[in-house]
């Protein structure tokens, strides 16, 4: 099965307009983002603002369940045909870098740089492993199964959306076919790199925070050995990254030739270390300029912020300037995202696609798409519209006093790092109408902020001293999404000015490549400018503690399920 996104577009802000009188003199910086779907690309000026952007959809393969597979080669174009379209016109000696990020997903490539098949049936196009694909979950448990001491930057438990488990199951699965053939696995950022430069170096936020990587001590030979990947010490980590460089550092001497010709870009500008898509986001929107805001964080060190960047799936980026350890929370990893912190990383596999699921999957469906289209609307304007019509004198969020969803419909990343976990819904009814469908929609995504606030008061025990919200990806145009996570957590929600952060963070990759910036520090509080600001109700504090309640017991239930039914 095939499915790619309907998305298909580019768009201008107006070049020769926003800088009319000395457009000679403002730099530009291309930023590349390869999401779940869909390829995107922005044109960014030096203050920060997307004066160009495009997008194209990107295949994704499902040969069965929990395979995900892409091609690098349809990725790659992709690339190349939405920066041809935002560079359009521009001075070419005024782009001055480029930026990539991408998901965290393994590209197989044989010795001449050739697609490997990561899958039986042996088609060479489909040479990636997505970064959701979860097919490698007995190695996964073998792996965690070793309790070595590398885990404990994993926040204990490894998850099988990272890379040692799914090279596990390539030796084990295809050792023939690629195996023994493969010249180089990287992590889907670092191709993009080599693609533009010819230069195998891998960023420090791939390795570290996806292949185990120690930022201090380097490969740890060890580990490799002890989950029968030794073959990867054996040839001094060549196939996986022996030459790691700090994200924003010039890749090499920049574009080649032959992709300057692809992307449409002058050759020699300079290519920045890549960032995986979230740490991007992050990047994109964590450093910006408060003042003026009457917001907690003013006046206080950056580590008081969380980086919320919501998408296909959600990750929450929380910094400190010591290691701190948090259970069930990948990290700390030093400088994985901003250079001198530590970073943790929680996150949930799924939540615009967990929402996508629930309203696709409704009966009334159908109903909704056609009344959204009649009010020239889309689906989500129109349920939140319906959700307003329907609440009466309730407050919208207290429509589901009887309604409570667990949302690990793809297993729990974070806190509790169980990918076995399921998905659960309690309040059910006969009812199959438009009014259910919005119902389930709300608490669906009033499931995800109570997910998101498990994941802050664990980061919060463990010595995280986080009050502000900042959130980027493509949850954030969504008024109710964002609203919930204010109400449910209790804390200001920072909204980007900027829509696409991702894309401003990896521009200021490539900003920081160029040397028009001092470092990532300064690009980052001069390009990512913060926006709307919407605080919590804190008038719904007690309903949304009983409903969080409601949310811990689901869990509980289930795992007293599991251990009723083990062994059956």
């Amino acid at each position: 099965m095939s499915w790619q996104s309907d998305n298909h577009k580019v768009s201008f802000t107006g070049l020769l307009k926003m800088h009319s009188n000395k457009q000679d003199l403002v730099n530009y910086y291309v930023g590349i983002d390869v999401g779940t779907a869909s390829v995107r690309a922005a044109l960014v000026d030096q203050y920060g603002t997307v004066v160009a952007h495009a997008d194209q959809p990107i295949q994704i393969w499902e040969p069965q369940p929990d395979y995900y597979e892409q091609s690098s080669d349809d990725i790659w174009a992709a690339c190349c045909t939405v920066t041809k379209k935002v560079v359009c016109g521009v001075d070419a000696e005024r782009i001055r870098g480029l930026g990539f990020d991408a998901t965290c997903s393994l590209v197989a490539v044989d010795k001449q740089f050739q697609p490997l098949a990561v899958n039986y049936e042996g088609e060479h196009t489909r040479n990636i492993i997505l970064w959701m694909d979860h097919r490698a979950a007995s190695q996964v448990a073998r792996i965690n199964g070793t309790q070595h001491s590398a885990l404990s930057y994993v926040g204990g438990t490894m998850s099988v959306e990272m890379q040692p488990p799914k090279l596990l199951w390539i030796k084990e699965n295809l050792r023939e076919s690629c195996w023994e053939k493969a010249g180089y696995f990287f992590d889907l950022p670092d191709f993009l790199s080599w693609k533009a430069t010819g230069v195998t170096a891998r960023s420090l936020c791939t390795v570290v925070c996806k292949w185990m990587y120690s930022s201090e001590e380097g490969w740890n030979d060890n580990f490799w050995k002890l989950i029968d990947l030794e073959d990867l010490v054996e040839d001094k980590y060549e196939k996986i990254g022996n030459q790691i460089l700090s994200p924003g550092t010039s890749v090499g001497n920049g574009l080649t030739p032959e992709a300057a010709k692809d992307l449409g870009l002058p050759c020699g500008i300079a290519v920045a270390a890549s960032l995986i898509d979230a740490h991007a986001g992050g990047l994109g929107i964590i450093g910006g300029d408060v003042k003026g805001h009457n917001l907690p964080c003013e006046n206080q060190p950056i580590t008081s912020r969380l980086a919320l960047i919501c998408g296909t799936s959600s990750c929450h980026m929380g910094i400190s300037e010591t290691p701190i350890y948090v259970p069930g929370v990948w990290g700390p990893y030093y400088s994985a995202m901003v250079p001198g912190f530590w970073l943790n990383e929680g996150g949930q596999s799924a939540t615009g696609k967990l929402i996508e699921h629930v309203v696709q999957g409704h009966v009334a469906f159908p109903e909704l798409q056609e009344k959204a289209a009649a009010s020239a609307q889309s689906i989500y304007t129109y349920l939140n519209s319906h959700l307003d019509l329907i609440k009466k004198s309730l407050p919208v969020g207290f429509l589901t006093v009887d309604l409570h969803v667990w949302p690990d419909f793809h297993g729990n990343r974070s806190p509790l790092a169980d990918l076995t976990l399921k998905g659960m819904v309690v309040g059910l009814t006969l009812s199959q109408g438009l009014d259910d469908l919005a119902l389930i929609y709300l608490a669906t995504i009033q499931a995800i902020a109570l997910g998101t606030r498990h994941i802050l008061e664990t980061m919060q025990a463990a010595g995280h001293r986080i009050n502000t919200l900042f959130l980027c990806g493509g949850l954030r145009k969504n008024p109710l999404f964002v609203q919930m996570h204010a109400d449910i957590t209790g804390k200001p929600v920072v909204l980007s000015q900027e829509v696409e952060s991702v894309l401003v963070g990896a521009a200021i990759l490539g900003a920081c490549a160029s040397r028009d910036f001092a470092s990532i520090q300064e690009a980052m509080e001069r390009m990512g400018k913060i926006g709307k600001v919407v605080q919590p109700n804190h008038k719904h504090k007690r309903f949304y503690d009983k409903k969080y309640e409601v949310f811990l017991k689901l869990v509980e239930h289930q795992q007293e399920y599991k251990a009723i039914m083990q062994g059956i």
